[in-house]
């Protein structure tokens, strides 16, 4: 894979660092703005003597400590998946390949769904931790912590979809460079519930929408509350301007009065009393927050009068320093909340209703795609497990967009596959016939040989006879020939007769076999036979050829001769026949050889075993043996011997064939058929 799969996985780190990166630079100004920050209230002593850090401090704090456990996970997994790969191009040991193939792959798959919940989860459950050591309010820490898990939620779909992108290069990648492995290890992979196409639909989408959702209503309704505040402040700048002149006040109670004697625009909103050094008065007995009492002290003035109860919270005031005879400068105010509570009541209702329509429609698209997808899925399936009734079946077009172009795809390519299918039929029956009858031919050359020996000495016989016959025509007129004569005459033409018949037996028993094996492999007769019937139609087809290479057939049949199988006898004939020439041709010319015939029984099976002990398969021939048809034989060899065997004993005996093989020390083969 040269250095590919570590560009990809540079790419996925740097992209896990990127992305926080730009969420921190958006989010960094952005923050104060849409929670209302009081003005002039962060980054400086003021805040630093309420909270112990500074708004940049808190925030680096937070996001190196959400990026921190996820870019660690991040780089651990990376670092394994770059050493494996690694090792991977040095080695040749394939279980070893097989082995790290799957780890990879369970890295690539798993990560992106690990940091997407980490970067999901972490923020849920540390960043309200984190402001609980900065001792701020429960609505300041629900509002901030609601805005970071946003923009977070939102960074890991994106790092979620990149690196999803990213690790799939690297696995395509291995099949390229490990494509028989690969494809293996592929075809072994189950669809898990939690990683659908409609959970992952899901997974991506539903953030997106929940982030825009509640971004949105989050902003109106801080906007709302601060358009609030500005009436509120307003009123209540003009009314403290009116009763509160420029003169000097030498009574509290004269300053109570005034303030009971102003109109207030709720029966909520509260006056009070705070001098320099902290210390007031407030109308309903209510507490200032040390926040509100340091704002209103140090910062009101320059904010025009307006002040504010801490960061995020609505809650806002005015106030107006006086002269106060004896103790200096004092301060009046109101303190007034800014909560919209009927438009937070709406905005909350209308987040939900539209949080279930969206997600249920949502959930409806995902699922509807997803079952379109699996529908053809299903279909490739029991196409693949050859199931040739599906070919005839086509799925029907229901949308006119990618997927039903993906349905008319798949029909069209069902089609040619069918008919594909149908002219690779015609071709194997016409290979197999071309094989059956190369096969028929060189076996009824052979047997032509063995027939010539019988004829001749059926042509013998026949001359003897005629000599005889003449002979006896002879002697019928000769007074010297006795009748211990003629019954010599007779015994001699007896015996000639009784040498015809064994020849024309033995004729007869080799016709029948070549008859039986005439017969293609396709006829499936069910009939019974006995081991000792297979042996000896093996032994008379196969005496020829086993002659010419100089090879012994020891035969050895350790059943019991009466046992029945049920089955077509030729066919199995067949099956061992093409096993033996394979065997002969194991010893490739080696004179004095031998093949071993072992029948035995195990359990309810039959087993008919072949063993040579000649030139022995290699691994690439073994692993090919039964799943094609592959042949060592070069031009000379169609690879259809074995595997018409193969086809034939599991098609019409529910049997199997096993073999075992040594390179050099020969190969044994073992047809297995059940017998009850």
């Amino acid at each position: 894979m040269t250095k590919f799969h570590i560009k990809s996985t540079t790419k996925i780190f740097l992209f896990y660092l990127f992305i926080p990166f730009i969420i921190v630079l958006i989010l960094y100004p952005l923050l104060p703005i849409i929670l209302n920050y009081p003005p002039d209230s962060i980054n400086n002593a003021f805040q630093i003597s309420l909270d112990g850090l500074t708004y940049t401090q808190q925030y680096l704090m937070i996001v190196i400590l959400f990026s921190f456990f996820s870019l660690v996970i991040l780089l651990i997994r990376l670092s394994r998946i770059n050493n494996i790969i690694n090792k991977l191009n040095d080695t040749k040991d394939k279980k070893y390949i097989e082995t790290s193939i799957r780890k990879v792959r369970g890295l690539c798959l798993n990560t992106p769904y690990l940091l997407y919940y980490l970067e999901i989860l972490l923020p849920l459950i540390l960043m309200p931790i984190t402001f609980l050591f900065v001792q701020a309010y429960i609505l300041t820490i629900i509002k901030i912590c609601l805005i970071y898990i946003l923009f977070f939620t939102l960074g890991a779909v994106l790092c979620f979809v990149f690196s999803q992108s990213q690790f799939k290069k690297i696995l395509i990648a291995l099949h390229e460079q490990f494509p028989e492995i690969s494809g293996k290890i592929e075809n072994e992979t189950k669809i898990r519930k939690n990683k659908s196409l409609a959970v992952i639909l899901i997974m991506q989408l539903m953030p997106l929408i929940i982030v825009a959702l509640f971004f949105t209503s989050l902003v109106c309704y801080t906007k709302a509350a601060e358009k609030t505040g500005d009436i509120y402040y307003k009123s209540y700048k003009t009314a403290f301007n009116r009763y509160f002149t420029n003169d000097e006040y030498n009574d509290i109670y004269t300053i109570i009065d005034k303030l009971k004697n102003m109109d207030r625009m709720d029966s909520s909103h509260t006056f009070f009393l705070l001098n320099t050094n902290g210390e007031y008065i407030t109308e309903d007995g209510s507490q200032l927050s040390p926040f509100f009492i340091k704002y209103s002290l140090e910062k009101s003035e320059a904010q025009g009068g307006r002040t504010y109860d801490y960061y995020c919270l609505d809650k806002e005031g005015y106030v107006q320093k006086i002269n106060y005879t004896g103790i200096g400068d004092i301060y009046v105010g109101v303190i007034y909340s800014t909560v919209q509570m009927t438009l937070f009541k709406f905005i909350v209702i209308s987040d939900i209703v539209l949080l279930c329509i969206i997600s249920l429609t949502l959930i409806y698209i995902s699922y509807s795609l997803s079952r379109d997808i699996k529908n053809v899925t299903t279909r490739l399936e029991k196409i693949s497990d050859k199931n040739n009734d599906e070919l005839t079946k086509t799925l029907p077009v229901t949308t006119e967009n990618e997927m039903g172009n993906l349905i008319i795809a798949f029909n069209k390519t069902q089609e040619m596959t069918r008919n594909n299918v149908n002219q690779l039929k015609q071709n194997q029956e016409i290979l197999m016939e071309r094989e059956r009858l190369a096969s028929l031919g060189q076996l009824i050359g052979g047997i032509a040989h063995n027939l010539k020996t019988p004829i001749m000495s059926i042509s013998g016989a026949t001359e003897g006879l005629s000599d005889l016959i003449e002979e006896y025509k002879s002697s019928i007129s000769d007074p010297n020939v006795t009748v211990q004569d003629h019954h010599e005459i007779a015994n001699e033409m007896q015996e000639w007769i009784s040498k015809i018949r064994n020849y024309t037996s033995y004729m007869s028993d080799i016709i029948t076999a070549v008859k039986g094996q005439a017969v293609t492999f396709s006829e499936n007769n069910q009939d019974s036979f006995t081991t000792e019937e297979v042996i000896k139609q093996v032994s008379l087809l196969m005496k020829h050829e086993l002659k010419n290479a100089l090879v012994d057939l020891n035969v050895i049949n350790n059943t019991n001769p009466e046992l029945k199988v049920k089955g077509n006898l030729n066919s199995l004939v067949q099956v061992i026949n093409n096993i033996i020439s394979n065997a002969i041709q194991a010893y490739n010319g080696k004179e004095d050889s031998q093949i071993d015939l072992i029948i035995n029984t195990k359990g309810n099976n039959l087993i008919i075993s072949v063993r040579d002990y000649g030139c022995g398969m290699t691994e690439e021939t073994k692993n090919k043996l039964f799943n094609e048809m592959f042949t060592t034989k070069g031009k000379n060899g169609t690879g259809l011997g074995l595997f018409m065997s193969y086809s034939n004993i599991k098609a019409h005996f529910n049997g199997d064939i096993t073999f075992s093989s040594e390179l050099n020390k020969g190969t044994q083969f073992n047809v297995i058929i059940p017998i009850h």
